[in-house]
């Protein structure tokens, strides 16, 4: 997920040529509906209804949630009813995406089930059916917006942390991203995502002892980010883990351990086909810092053999030099004083959460003691010539590789950092 302002071969270039003039900010979701009336569908629901999503829902049989789900509401009598109904759907979406990608339960259909899509798309599902719900008991916009938050919480497991308690166990943070450049082939699959559904609550056995691994999903859009989602999201439990990486597709080919992130979003169109070029708000803007860097134990990544993808140390950036007013693009990091325009992993989302996330870490003064950043993961392609069925086996083979992938890494990043600490 990184800008095509970055390099030539990162997917950040196919943004470029799908989403060239991106709208502002201010275009973001559906219009304000008035109090009591149902809201209209956003840009990213308007593409549930094109084939690939259809086939994508009905080849794993989560063509099924929208329509449980819609009669489930139906049968709310109240908004404490109805809260209760959204909770315990989007818990069950996560759940049921987590069950198909680690092999429980029947697998409702023929595709693959290491996809992350269906998660995606039945989502999207529930919150257009839930944006244009009305209930007889009445439903203003500010309540509409606080089931719908609660839906987006818990179907992309973020309020499913949990750890045990068990001595010896290490705690493991890992975030996945949903598909992106839609537009560009509706398609697309995110293999940070199918990381998330194949790690989350699995225990991956490393040389310094069992990591316990717990993931959530956060989506491409920058209104989101803007409202504090990761921050939201991530603050109660980067106290309690041993690590936390940042997951997203990156470029072509290649896994890169992200040093450093910047504090800048390029405002390339997200999935709402919005984007503002702007410093990354966060709160307390007046500390903020132009850059942040991962504590991740880079170099014994790098040098392991985790896999087929080569998994690289990436140390560029793109920064306006202190006393400048031009870009300039750096292979070796920021110089000292300069303003932000692009992290290593660019200035789209996959850079805004390293960023986040990293911030967040410092400003719990954890610095020094939590290994944290991001990890970009190779474009996930599809076999040659196949312009139009929605999977094949070269697809899958990668997505399987690129997960296999991330949990070794996850398996060197925790004994590296085990061993640095001893």
């Amino acid at each position: 997920m990184i800008s095509p302002r970055v390099r030539i071969g990162v997917l950040g270039l196919a943004l470029l040529t799908a989403l060239s003039t991106p709208t502002t900010a201010t275009a973001a979701g559906p219009a304000a509906p008035t109090a009591g009336t149902a809201a209209p569908p956003t840009v990213e629901e308007l593409r549930l209804d094109k084939a690939a999503p259809q086939e994508i829902l009905r080849r794993s049989g989560f063509d099924t949630v929208t329509p449980a789900f819609a009669r489930a509401l139906d049968r709310a009598r109240s908004y404490a009813e109805a809260r209760r109904v959204v909770e315990r759907e989007g818990r069950a979406l996560w759940r049921r995406a987590v069950d198909r990608a680690q092999g429980r339960g029947p697998a409702g259909g023929d595709l693959s089930r290491d996809d992350d899509r269906p998660l995606y798309w039945a989502r999207l599902g529930m919150t257009r059916e839930l944006r244009g719900w009305e209930p007889r008991f009445g439903l203003d916009e500010a309540r509409r917006a606080k089931l719908l938050d609660t839906l987006e919480q818990t179907s992309r497991g973020q309020t499913a942390v949990r750890y045990p308690h068990r001595k010896g166990l290490k705690r493991v943070l890992v975030t996945g991203f949903d598909p992106f450049t839609l537009d560009r082939d509706i398609r697309i699959s995110n293999p940070s995502g199918a990381v998330a559904l194949a790690l989350d609550g699995t225990v991956i056995e490393t040389a310094s002892g069992p990591a316990r691994v717990e993931t959530a999903v956060f989506p491409v859009r920058w209104r989101d980010f803007t409202d504090g989602t990761v921050e939201r999201a991530l603050r109660p439990h980067l106290p309690e883990v041993d690590l936390f990486t940042t997951v997203s597709q990156g470029r072509v080919g290649r896994i890169d351990v992200e040093r450093t992130n910047g504090a800048w979003r390029g405002g390339f169109g997200d999935n709402e086909n919005t984007g503002t070029p702007e410093t990354v708000p966060v709160s307390d803007p007046a500390s903020q810092p132009q850059w942040t860097s991962t504590t991740l134990p880079y170099a014994a990544i790098v040098a392991a053999d985790t896999g087929r993808f080569p998994v690289y140390d990436n140390t560029t950036v793109t920064e306006i030099p202190a006393g400048g007013t031009q870009k300039v693009d750096r292979p070796d990091g920021p110089t000292p004083g300069s303003t932000a325009r692009a992290g290593g992993g660019g200035d789209y989302l996959s850079n805004e959460i390293a960023y986040r996330a990293t911030l967040l870490r410092d400003r719990l003064g954890l610095h020094d003691t939590l290994p944290g950043g991001h990890v970009h993961t190779p474009v996930l392609e599809f076999g040659a010539g196949n312009t139009t069925e929605i999977t094949d086996p070269r697809f899958v083979r990668n997505r399987l590789d690129i997960i296999a992938q991330v949990r070794a890494i996850v398996a060197v990043a925790v004994s590296a950092s085990e061993r640095a600490r001893d």
